[in-house]
């Protein structure tokens, strides 16, 4: 069943987080703020809406982080239910793929939940102070990627955040698989 978070909470602060990369390093928010703003994306390796779009996902990063945005993705799903998302899942992934950010696990889930992460994926995109502007989708593509010519949202948006430190009035909501939460056991 598809899920889409909520309406961008304009002005709502990211919260600190200090989570293991896929490159053995541990990343704090400092170490992927970016000048000009900064693009939290939770994301995993199984997800079919993730899967379409990593293509995209990565060209637009890499054009966002000329533009001076940090970009860093987290995967929080439960590993033990989905072993493909665990930390050597994430490694091989972001090997193949050349991943042009930190890829980052969210092991205890704390940080999906602190931001109120609901889908991969899910697309955090902040000002340079912070200040939450953007949480709408990558481009209308779904299960299955659209045509290459669809308008790239998350781009232009970060876009405009990176020249106005404002986000659109107007943004469509992501769509994807729900995060897999652990049990509360």
């Amino acid at each position: 069943m598809a899920v889409s978070p909520p309406v961008c909470d304009f002005g709502w602060t990211a919260p600190d987080l200090a989570l293991p990369g896929t490159d053995g390093r541990t990343y704090a928010l400092k170490d992927i703020r970016g000048p000009k703003g900064t693009l939290i994306m939770f994301i995993c390796n199984h997800c079919p809406y993730v899967l379409a779009v990593r293509d995209r996902l990565i060209r637009d990063a890499r054009d966002l982080q000329a533009l001076g945005i940090g970009v860093a993705a987290i995967c929080s799903n439960d590993a033990s239910a989905y072993p493909e998302d665990g930390i050597e899942g994430m490694r091989r992934v972001a090997e193949e793929l050349d991943l042009p950010f930190p890829y980052l696990h969210d092991e205890d889930q704390s940080v999906a939940r602190a931001y109120g992460a609901v889908c991969t994926p899910d697309f955090f995109g902040f000002d340079a102070g912070m200040g939450l502007q953007y949480r709408g989708r990558l481009d209308a593509s779904r299960k299955q990627a659209g045509p290459p010519d669809l308008r790239r949202d998350l781009y232009e948006a970060m876009k405009q955040v990176a020249e106005t430190g404002h986000g659109p009035a107007e943004q469509i909501p992501s769509m994807g698989c729900s995060i897999k939460w652990k049990d509360a056991a």
